[in-house]
This record gives structure tokens, C-alpha cells and sequence, in this order.
């Protein structure tokens, strides 16, 4: 089992590493750049060209089944459950395939709403609880997937 971080925005990397560490599990840090290296042997900074989707294909491409991989892009999720690899956002949300088709409509749907409006989606903001949440939802992740 290896993690993957789509890491340009992702906030919880700190997290991420803390979780690897525990379980000793090699991570992929993949980002367009600006990510600081780790001296950790068990951590691989990933700088992919700048552009859309870049890193998310590369991530795509390089996961297997049992990997986890860590991103709220929603596409980059579904891509991640066909190869029977488990995606989990930043807010301990994880994706199945029970859910990814929901989550897959409603971001269509924002998008359109979007279009239409000429407006922006608001998200709220991240919050200390969800960086607690996300923990405890790896590590409960990582157990799982372990036994």
C-alpha cells in the first residue's frame, strides 16, 4: 500500500505524513512545484509539468490496486476507485463507488449553475475539525486496509 497527494492545494500533507510515518508506507508527494522535499526516504516529491490535469494523470497512472490517494477533485476520485485503489478528501471524506456517482452529478451541476450565473461556488472554509477528521479517516483507512 502506497499514499498519493495531490498536493498543489491539498492542506493536509502535515497529516498525510504523520499517518505514513505510523505505518511506514511510501508517499507520493505530486504537485507542478513549490513543494519543499522531504529528507524521508519513505517520501517522493513529484514535480509534474504546470497544466491541467497533469498531476491527476499522473497520479492515475501510477496508482494500484490497495494504494490510497488523497485529493478533492472529484474526477481524479473516480478515476482512482476503477482501479480498485480508495480516494479520501482533505475533509476525512472518503469516496466510494457507492458515492462517487452523486458527487460526480452534483460538481456537474455547480459547474452548470456556474455557466449560467456567471457566479462562484463557495466552499466553506477548512476548519481545524476537518484536519481531525481527516486523520482519524486515513488511519482508520490504513487499519482497514492492513487486516
Amino acid at each position: 500500500m502506497r499514499i498519493f497527494v495531490d498536493a498543489d492545494a491539498c492542506p493536509v500533507k502535515d497529516e498525510v505524513l504523520k499517518v505514513a510515518e505510523r505505518y511506514a508506507l511510501k508517499v507520493f508527494i505530486v504537485s507542478n512545484g513549490g513543494m519543499r522535499p522531504s529528507r524521508d526516504p519513505l517520501v517522493e516529491n513529484i514535480i509534474v509539468p504546470a497544466g491541467p490535469d497533469i498531476a491527476d494523470d499522473w497520479i492515475a497512472d501510477n496508482v494500484v490496486a490497495g494504494d490510497i490517494a488523497i485529493t478533492s477533485d472529484i474526477p481524479l476520485a473516480a478515476r482512482i476507485l476503477e482501479k480498485d485503489a480508495r480516494a479520501v478528501g482533505p475533509t476525512g471524506k472518503l469516496f466510494t463507488e457507492e458515492t462517487i456517482g452523486m458527487a460526480l452529478a452534483m460538481r456537474e451541476l455547480n459547474q452548470h449553475i456556474r455557466e449560467v450565473t456567471q457566479g462562484q461556488t463557495r466552499h466553506r472554509p477548512f476548519e481545524p475539525r476537518d484536519r481531525s477528521n481527516f486523520l482519524q479517516a486515513l488511519d482508520r483507512l490504513v487499519q482497514s486496509s492492513k487486516t
